[in-house]
């Protein structure tokens, strides 16, 4: 049972002293595009007032963690970028410390925008696509044969990093397919289906690798942003925390609730401004995720 705590000011309190460390999802949670929810700076600013370390995850791989501090400010928000973790920085992470790939098959293929490539530079990781504007137009009858055997592919690629891109086109695509029927290593940001922004949603990272899923006959991508525990291992890594004293606040129960209770954190709280619109979406037939508490906006915690 979800205990919803707007307008209880007891169980405000109670709730809050539970935990040490909150986890923000920051679209649909302390905004919606441009539009900052009332209440959210001073809701931060009381948590950290009361000693709680912030931390903002986000699933949104078109920024940069340095571009999400810049975006924090500007809202009003002090944030340094050791208090942002999103998943383009975790799939990055993962390309130059895990992944193990032929010495000759480094570069990655980006499907995405500039918050991708940022990330991959700090880490040194060679890539092509992305904003490239060479891959920003319509396909032409010589593209199909060129890249049928192999003369346009880049042979040192072993990586298809998928990502929201908002240019998306039809060949992107097929480059993405031809690398990827030549092994290259199937990995995404996120699978996001939608990205609440402006009161609505629109197409998310999942819509972007999804065509490639149906291409490679259901294959589906390793993915690093929530509610994938890879990226929850890395946080913990970083911030060193114990689990139980943390609690992840989202709007979405598919990732961000989900990667609450599968990280095994000590509570979840759902705020209703961007997916989620009603308690009554966790009370039908997948009880698995159910947050701990719930609230209408962020700024109900100030009681």
């Amino acid at each position: 049972m979800s205990k919803y705590l707007t307008g209880d000011k007891d169980g405000i309190a109670e709730f809050i002293g539970r935990f040490d460390v909150f986890l923000f999802d920051c679209d649909g949670v302390l905004w919606s595009g441009d539009h900052l929810f009332e209440g959210t700076v001073e809701t931060l600013e009381m948590l950290r007032s009361k000693g709680k370390q912030v931390v903002f995850v986000t699933n949104n791989s078109t920024k940069s963690r340095a571009d999400y501090k810049k975006k924090l400010e500007s809202m009003g928000i002090p944030a340094s970028v050791d208090e942002v973790f999103g998943s383009s920085y975790s799939a990055a992470i993962y390309i130059s410390r895990i992944l193990s790939l032929p010495p000759t098959q480094k570069t990655v293929f980006v499907l995405g925008e500039s918050g991708i490539e940022t990330e991959l530079d700090s880490e040194s990781i060679p890539h092509i696509g992305g904003t490239d504007p060479a891959y920003n137009r319509l396909i032409e009858p010589n593209d199909y044969s060129s890249i049928a055997s192999g003369e346009a592919l880049d042979p040192a690629v072993g990586v298809v990093l998928a990502g929201l891109d908002f240019h998306l086109n039809y060949l992107k695509l097929a480059y993405a397919f031809a690398y990827l029927q030549r092994g290259a290593k199937f990995l995404a940001t996120n699978t996001d289906t939608t990205l609440p922004s402006a009161g609505s949603l629109f197409p998310g990272g999942g819509a972007v690798s999804a065509p490639l899923v149906a291409m490679m006959g259901g294959e589906r991508p390793m993915a690093f942003g929530k509610p994938s525990q890879a990226m929850m291992d890395a946080i913990e890594g970083k911030f060193k925390f114990d689990r139980k004293k943390a609690c992840m606040v989202g709007d979405r129960l598919d990732t961000d609730i989900r990667f609450g209770i599968e990280g095994g954190l000590g509570g979840t709280l759902c705020v209703l401004t961007g997916v989620t619109k009603s308690e009554k979406e966790w009370e039908g037939e997948d009880k698995g995720v159910v947050p701990t508490a719930w609230v209408k906006e962020l700024g109900d915690l100030r009681g």
